[in-house]
């Protein structure tokens, strides 16, 4: 579990020269930014159906190694089981652990409903190359270009997007101080705190008894 010991200090100007870093990289074009709203950015990114009887709000990070490892190897056999069935749905909420995080957060949003989950599933699979690159902004770049359908013109105009950088980082101050949340990944289950990324078989246990509860 990944805990944060960062001061929650960044501000929009970095994201501004996140922008002006990937200007100076990119080629030139004249394509015309077009990204998601800021309603559909900030709107509930919900995995399966809305009315399933058992939500399940993770709070991840996109640099969170055991974020990386519960959606890489965990959620497949919770979809499958679980949410693809109709009996939970799957909320996901951003809690990012650093400015990278934050960047990677932003651009997933910016992309769309349609391609937000692909892209969250995409940064979480590519993880060690995207995180760790020497140029982490041009690596998401790419990600975003290929799975998001952005343009590097789309990746810039989201990035100086100041309402949705201060709806993220407002949402895991409110996380952290009303719910207590420290560490990512952090789960709330119908109602309950579950922290950690637990095995298969513990979740199953956990989505059962909430299940038995709403018979």
């Amino acid at each position: 579990m990944a805990r944060y010991a960062i001061s929650w200090g960044f501000k929009p100007l970095i994201f501004m020269i996140f922008a002006l870093v990937l200007t100076a990289l990119a080629p030139m074009s004249q394509a015309r930014a077009e990204i998601a709203t800021l309603e559909e950015a900030m709107s509930l990114k919900v995995l399966g159906d809305p009315a399933a009887p058992v939500e399940m709000n993770e709070y991840a990070s996109l640099t969170c190694s055991h974020c990386a490892n519960f959606h890489n190897d965990v959620l497949p056999q919770i979809k499958r089981d679980y949410i693809d069935t109709g009996k939970v749905k799957l909320v996901y909420r951003d809690f990012p652990l650093d400015d990278l995080a934050l960047a990677a957060s932003m651009l997933a949003r910016c992309s769309g409903n349609d391609n937000f989950f692909p892209m969250i599933g995409t940064l979480f699979k590519s993880q060690e190359n995207w995180a760790r690159a020497e140029n982490p902004l041009q690596a998401l770049n790419g990600i975003s270009r290929m799975i998001g359908g952005m343009s590097e013109d789309d990746v810039q105009a989201c990035l100086k997007q100041n309402d949705l950088f201060w709806f993220l980082s407002d949402g895991r101050t409110t996380a952290g101080e009303r719910l207590g949340i420290k560490s990512t990944p952090s789960f709330v289950i119908n109602g309950t705190m579950v922290p950690g990324a637990l095995p298969y078989e513990d979740f199953k246990d956990i989505f059962e008894k909430a299940l038995a509860s709403k018979r």
